[in-house]
């Protein structure tokens, strides 16, 4: 079993730390934020992932996963330093790199020779190269190692992944590294450092498109009169299509999928290529957001100035706790510029969100409500009580953009319903 250093601790880090010591490993995480690291080492863990609490509990336990402060702190006599750092959008697009080259440049001089750096972030093309730049160390080699982590099923993806992609140029060291996934049955992809980062940025990119594809379908069968549930049926069973990624809803977020897009058209753009089709894929995108919002308004009576809304879900998938890019929140914001108070409700959002009356159930957050917009695909709001949801709105209207309920239960008990390319 390896010594493993995982530096940083936010949903690929923790998740990744917990699972390499649910393999036997022995793992430090690091974390730059005390308070953080604290908490963990109380067992307290600050991101809802199913499966991964109960795997850090035991891996502490049996004294094979612990926690640290500082990447300094937790490299001295590792064999793999695996860099979960964020990447955020930079202004132009880009992804920010500066974390990963700040840590970098703190390991340097600190790793032992031999060592492996695995890059686990999500990084443009050529990152791979960037960091052996700076780490400057002929004895220590980096190798490309993508995530291809789900929010809401980390823990499962990662101990039953459909492919583990490694990127490098050094025969030995992918073989080191494909040594920690032992135990694991999955394709094993080898490839140059580029490659390795390019397949990351194309998978997502194909996924958000398939999304944006279904969207537009779905908005033409509600232009022809067609049912978008027989179409997608008609289309999943093509094995070359399938039937992942066909939900029509308000649109694709998230902390990869928006930040991916716009970072591989940024890539392309700086090698010479004009992306067009990824482009329109982020624009059609944008204005599922918009259309999503028109129906709420057209439910409201046309005009959303003066109306109460009432919201079911506000992260941007069920199964998870994460509001970052959202497309409830995106929606949220056109209903609230449009002049309307937004009452929301989501089981896994406690805090208050700028603009938005988040209420304790989903009852309390349809009082008075003009019209009521499903945003999240939770199965508990499936189950609820229709007929006390419709005696304490003001109008029992529903605009359902997760096609999550029943339009024909619904509009027995008195609902106008509107979902999303379906009668």
């Amino acid at each position: 079993m390896s010594k493993i250093a995982v530096i940083g601790t936010g949903y690929v880090g923790l998740t990744t730390g917990a699972c390499f010591a649910h393999l036997g490993h022995h793992v430090v995480c690091a974390d730059i934020d005390a308070d953080k690291v604290e908490r963990l080492r109380r067992g307290e863990i600050p991101i809802l992932e199913a499966g991964l609490e109960e795997l850090v509990r035991a891996a502490t336990d049996a004294d094979r996963l612990s926690f640290v402060v500082g990447a300094a702190s937790a490299v001295g006599t590792c064999e793999f330093a695996v860099l979960c750092l964020p990447t955020p959008q930079g202004p132009d697009g880009s992804a920010d790199l500066s974390y990963i080259e700040e840590v970098a440049r703190e390991i340097a001089p600190l790793l032992t020779s031999e060592a492996i750096v695995v890059n686990k972030s999500t990084v443009p093309v050529g990152s791979t190269r960037l960091v052996e730049r700076i780490l400057g160390r002929d004895d220590v080699m980096v190798v490309s190692n993508p995530e291809f982590l789900r929010e809401g099923s980390a823990v499962h993806d990662f101990l039953h992944p459909d492919r583990i992609v490694i990127g490098s140029d050094d025969h030995k060291a992918a073989i080191r590294v494909a040594s920690l996934f032992e135990g694991i049955q999955a394709p094993l992809i080898v490839s140059d450092p580029a490659s390795a980062e390019m397949i990351k940025y194309a998978s997502n990119s194909f996924l958000a498109a398939k999304v944006s594809f279904v969207n537009a379908i779905a908005n033409v069968c509600e232009a022809v009169g067609a049912d978008v549930r027989d179409v997608i049926l008609g289309m999943g069973y093509d094995k070359r299509i399938g039937f992942e990624f066909l939900k029509p809803g308000p649109g694709w977020g998230g902390s990869c999928f928006p930040k991916d897009m716009l970072a591989l058209i940024r890539i392309a753009e700086d090698a010479g290529y004009d992306f067009g089709v990824l482009e329109a894929v982020v624009q059609a995108n944008r204005d599922q957001y918009d259309r999503v919002a028109a129906k709420v308004a057209r439910a409201a009576g046309g005009s959303l100035a003066g109306s109460t809304i009432a919201v079911w879900g506000l992260t941007f998938k069920a199964r998870t706790d994460d509001t970052r890019h959202s497309p409830a929140l995106e929606v949220i914001a056109r209903l609230l510029s449009g002049g309307a108070r937004v009452q929301a409700f989501d089981p896994a959002v406690r805090h208050d969100l700028e603009g938005i009356d988040v209420r304790k159930d989903a009852y309390a957050a349809c009082e008075g409500a003009t019209v009521l917009a499903v945003l999240t695909e939770r199965d508990e709001f499936r189950w609820l009580d229709f007929d006390k949801v419709a005696a304490v709105m003001a109008r029992p209207a529903i605009v359902d953009a997760r096609n999550l309920l029943d339009p024909t239960a619904l509009r027995r008990r008195g609902f106008s319903y509107e979902g999303v390319g379906r009668a």
